[in-house]
C-alpha cells in the first residue's frame, strides 16, 4: 500500500514517520508547496520518496494524509474526492461552519471515507473509555472534566490565525468530550483570561480559558485550558459516574505535584509537548487510516462530527464576549 502526505511540516514529517513504520505501508510519497521540502524530508525517513506535484501524489497512492496549511484543506480535499482518494486532513477540514457545512456534504455525496484528524479519539486509552461508558461499565454520568495546557505558548506570531483559544487549543476537548459522552450539548458557558502573556490580547484572544457544558440528559462537563503549564504538557479527561470513577493523561509524566506528604510528584520525564503526550494515539491514528482504506475499519472521525465541535467552539466565542451561556436549539448533536 503507498500512502501519500501532503505537507510535511512538524506533523506532517511525524505522520510519514509512523506510516512508514507499519508493515502493511510500502512507501509514503510525500509532497509540499514549498521547494525543496519534500525532497529534503524524504532523505531522513525510511520508504519515502518525494512527489514532484499534487497529481503525482494522487495518482500513486491509496490514500493522502492531509498536513498543509489550513486554508489548503478544503481544496485538498476536493482534490482527493476528485480522485477518488480517501484522506486523513488535520483539523479543521475547513475554517467556518459555512464552509465547512458545504465540504461536509460533498463529503458525504462522494461516498469517498475522510477522517479528521482528533487524535484523542485514535487515543487507546480514550477509546477505552469510551468503550466503558457506552457499555454501561461507568453507569450514569455525572460529571467530565477535562484538562488541556499547553507547556509554553505558541509562536506569537500564529495568534492573528490560529482562531482564537476555543478553535485552536480547546477544539479537542469539543470534540471528544461530547463524542464520549454520547448526548447532545444544549448549552454553553465560556470565559477567558489574559495572564500569560498581553500578545494574547492584542490578537483578540485568551490564554487561559474555562468552559461548561450542559448536555441534553443533565450532565456537566468542564474544560479548562491554557497556553503555559510551568512543569510541561498536560491533557487529562476525568470521568465521574455512577458506578466508577476513571481518568486518562493521568501517569507518571502528568506534570503535576502533589502536596500530600505521600502524594506523586512529577518526575523530570513530564510530556513536554503534545507529540510525546499522544504518541500512542498517533500511531494508532495511522494504523487505522490504513486499516479504514483496507476496509478493515469503520471511520473513528467522519467529517460531519467536526460540525459538532467548531459549532460549540463558535458558541463558545459568543459566551465569552457576552458574558452569558449559550442555548444550542435542538442541542448539539453527538
Amino acid at each position: 500500500m503507498r500512502i501519500g502526505v501532503a505537507g510535511v511540516g512538524r506533523i506532517g514529517t511525524m505522520h510519514a514517520a509512523h506510516l512508514a513504520s507499519l508493515g502493511t505501508v510500502d512507501e509514503v510519497l510525500l509532497y509540499d508547496p514549498v521547494d525543496g521540502r519534500a525532497t529534503h524530508a524524504a532523505t531522513s525517513l525510511d520508504k519515502a520518496r518525494a512527489a514532484k506535484d499534487v497529481t503525482e501524489l494522487l495518482e500513486e497512492t491509496d490514500g493522502v494524509l492531509i498536513a498543509t496549511p489550513t486554508d489548503t484543506h478544503p481544496a485538498m480535499v476536493r482534490s482527493c474526492l476528485a480522485a477518488g482518494r480517501p484522506a486523513l486532513c488535520e483539523k479543521p477540514i475547513a475554517a467556518d461552519l459555512h464552509q465547512m457545512t458545504v465540504l461536509v456534504a460533498e463529503i458525504e455525496a462522494a461516498g469517498i471515507p475522510v477522517l479528521v484528524g482528533f487524535q484523542r479519539r485514535f487515543d487507546p486509552a480514550v477509546i477505552e473509555l469510551r468503550r466503558r461508558i457506552v457499555t454501561g461499565e461507568l453507569g450514569p454520568i455525572y460529571h467530565v472534566r477535562a484538562t488541556g495546557f499547553d507547556a509554553n505558548p505558541p509562536d506569537l506570531g500564529y495568534l492573528p490565525t490560529s482562531g482564537g483559544i476555543f478553535r485552536d487549543l480547546l477544539i479537542h476537548d469539543l470534540d471528544a468530550v461530547p463524542w464520549l459522552v454520547g448526548e447532545p450539548v444544549t448549552e454553553v458557558y465560556a470565559s477567558g483570561s489574559v495572564l500569560v502573556d498581553p500578545a494574547f490580547a492584542q490578537a483578540d484572544d485568551v490564554d487561559n480559558a474555562v468552559v461548561l457544558l450542559r448536555f441534553a440528559g443533565g450532565a456537566h462537563a468542564v474544560l479548562t485550558g491554557g497556553r503555559h503549564d510551568p512543569l510541561g504538557y498536560d491533557h487529562r479527561i476525568e470521568v465521574l459516574g455512577g458506578k466508577d470513577s476513571v481518568a486518562v493523561g493521568l501517569d507518571p509524566r502528568t506534570p503535576l505535584n502533589s502536596l500530600e506528604p505521600d502524594g506523586p510528584r512529577v518526575d523530570h520525564d513530564a510530556y513536554p509537548g503534545f507529540p510525546e503526550r499522544f504518541r500512542r494515539a498517533y500511531l494508532n491514528e495511522m494504523q487505522v487510516f490504513v486499516d479504514v482504506l483496507g476496509g478493515r475499519a469503520d471511520n473513528p472521525s467522519p467529517a460531519r462530527d467536526s460540525l459538532v465541535s467548531l459549532r460549540l467552539a463558535e458558541a463558545c466565542e459568543r459566551s465569552r464576549r457576552t458574558g452569558i451561556p449559550v442555548r444550542l436549539d435542538g442541542g448539539s448533536p453527538p
